[in-house]
């Protein structure tokens, strides 16, 4: 696995090895399993496990499960998937929900210690009662009930005695302190719903903020690296942990989240792209989700790429979701075979080319990395060209294919447009040719020059092909994660983010399997989609464009 390059991170681990602070260095990736996820996770993923690598340390994959209302056994069989697809191994397995019982007793201790309170306000009124960013709160009427009557009302919530939203537990801290967050937070609710874990056991529920730094602390974490967006709860994370008298002591350190331009990092926006159609499930190509990268034809090894390069630290910024593109190609560009794809094709006979007769041309695999070597391809009086590489009047410094102009095929030989054949309605639909035999490519011909070459394949071993063209889902330049948007998100929602052609292959393709990738020529790079390629038919997804303008 690549190392982590210096970031202020690893600087505090390397001071807190050395002062003795620890003997090693624990993290953990705690999801939770409530949506699928995305290219932000995937940076929390690699920092936590790759800052433990350096330090051949130990990172748990643990799944936050402390909501049953949202949560699914799918997503956390999805999430374990990820996190193997990316290239790492979680050195243990655990549940939040493994600690429902620990957790419990600690919230019965800081009741005991007077610190906690059963409260009857509702949710309503608990936020009119918080105050706000320049107004104190105020104090719950119920907030100085006795310990004895919080431990029965407790136990008894517990029991089942009450239904949704009628009682909470709530921490006691301070309804004037600055900090929103430590103003008596709700620590446990009523929830009276099926746990993926545990069952109908529990009916009620730690929240998240003081079940994490419970799990934390349990496990031994001593780097809690979360997103910059839980700073302002560090110190109720670090309140939890001492005032339940936790023996482990977990240090909270956040950077700054990955945004990345044209596109949505929010769950609760894309699950509303999901269930409002807009895509075709959370693993569709134009989703940022890790399953729908996979599936459009993303590498692990791109992805690790590209969160090295964003870096580690404070800020939050979006980055151009072309650099994204441009670690692919890099991965791809010796790895993957070239081929010819045809994605919107024009039928070509060759006039004076022999009937019936196949002939077979050499081609490199990959030019760029010759060890590949190379590959057959079948030609004869029949191919099919792209319909773009064809104009009946075109524009001066037009060098592909037009009537009267002489172009090459790749790999085979000079063709020149004799006649355009039309149907009914004045489309094209066949163009007659002639080639010249003495122009074929590895003779050495260094006869006349032409200025176009233009891919092709031949007709009659041709394989069919689905070809899907994506564009960005969202035509904003950047992320606006405002909850006070003017304007919904699915505004911006690119109605043309996938083109669907059907075309043709090589006939050395028709073996392709799911997940397999290609360099088609002039096109970009497509990967064999895991979901509808089926025996009978192939379907290509394009990850990415040959070029961009993207320099890094």
């Amino acid at each position: 696995m690549e190392n982590q390059t210096s970031n202020f991170i690893k600087d505090i681990m390397i001071k807190d090895l050395e002062s003795g602070k620890h003997q090693k260095i624990v993290t953990r990736f705690p999801p939770e399993p409530n949506g699928y996820l995305h290219i932000g996770h995937a940076k929390s993923i690699i920092i936590n496990f790759g800052l433990a690598d350096d330090f051949n340390g130990q990172t748990n994959l643990r799944f936050d499960d402390t909501n049953p209302l949202k949560e699914d056994i799918e997503f956390v069989n999805s999430i374990k998937e990820d996190v193997k697809w990316l290239g790492f191994e979680w050195d243990n397995l655990y549940f939040a929900s493994d600690y429902f019982e620990e957790m419990y007793n600690r919230a019965v201790l800081l009741i005991e210690k007077g610190l906690a309170y059963v409260d009857d306000l509702s949710a309503d009124e608990i936020r009119e009662y918080r105050g706000t960013l320049t107004e104190p709160g105020k104090n719950s009427p119920f907030r100085d009930r006795s310990v004895e009557e919080n431990l029965d009302l407790f136990k008894r919530m517990r029991a089942g005695e009450f239904g949704n939203g009628e009682k909470v537990l709530r921490a006691k801290i301070d309804m004037s302190s600055p900090n929103i967050n430590l103003r008596d937070p709700v620590i446990y609710r009523i929830a009276h719903a099926t746990h993926h874990n545990t069952g109908d056991k529990w009916c009620i529920y730690p929240m998240y903020a003081f079940a994490h730094p419970l799990e934390d602390a349990i496990e031994g974490v001593t780097h809690s690296i979360c997103t910059i967006e839980f700073e302002d709860q560090r110190p109720l994370y670090n309140w939890v942990v001492e005032k339940c008298e936790m023996k482990s002591t977990p240090q909270q350190i956040e950077f700054g989240r990955l945004n990345v331009t044209n596109t949505v990092m929010s769950k609760r926006k894309l699950k509303q792209l999901v269930e409002e159609g807009f895509v075709d499930g959370w693993d569709d190509p134009r989703m940022p989700t890790i399953s729908g990268m996979r599936r459009k034809g993303f590498t692990p090894e791109s992805i690790r790429a590209f969160v090295k390069e964003t870096g580690v630290h404070k800020g939050s910024g979006a980055v151009d979701s072309q650099m994204l593109e441009h670690y692919v190609r890099e991965d791809l560009k010796l790895k993957v075979p070239r081929t010819m794809g045809i994605i919107n094709p024009l039928k070509v006979v060759i006039t004076n080319y022999p009937e019936g007769q196949i002939e077979l041309l050499d081609a490199e695999i990959n030019p760029e990395n010759p060890d590949m070597g190379m590959r057959k391809i079948p030609f004869s009086r029949e191919i099919y060209i792209e319909k773009d590489d064809f104009m009946e009047n075109p524009p001066k410094k037009y060098f592909r294919l037009f009537p009267g102009n002489e172009v090459r095929l790749k790999h085979a030989y000079f063709i020149k447009c004799e006649e355009v054949v039309k149907d009914a309605n004045g489309e094209v639909v066949e163009l007659r040719c002639t080639y010249d035999p003495e122009t074929k490519s590895g003779t050495g011909f260094t006869g006349r020059k032409v200025k176009g070459t233009i891919h092709w394949v031949e007709a009659t071993h041709a394989v069919p092909a689905e070809f899907r063209l994506y564009e960005p889902l969202i035509l904003e330049t950047s992320e606006v994660n405002s909850e006070e948007e003017k304007t919904s998100f699915l505004d911006h929602v690119n109605p043309k983010s996938l083109e669907v052609l059907q075309g043709f292959v090589e006939p050395n393709m028709r073996e392709s399997r799911p997940q397999d990738k290609f360099q088609f020529f002039r096109h970009g790079y497509f990967n064999v989609d895991p979901k509808d390629t089926t025996v009978d038919k192939l379907v290509f997804n394009r990850i990415v464009s040959l070029k961009s303008s993207f320099k890094i």
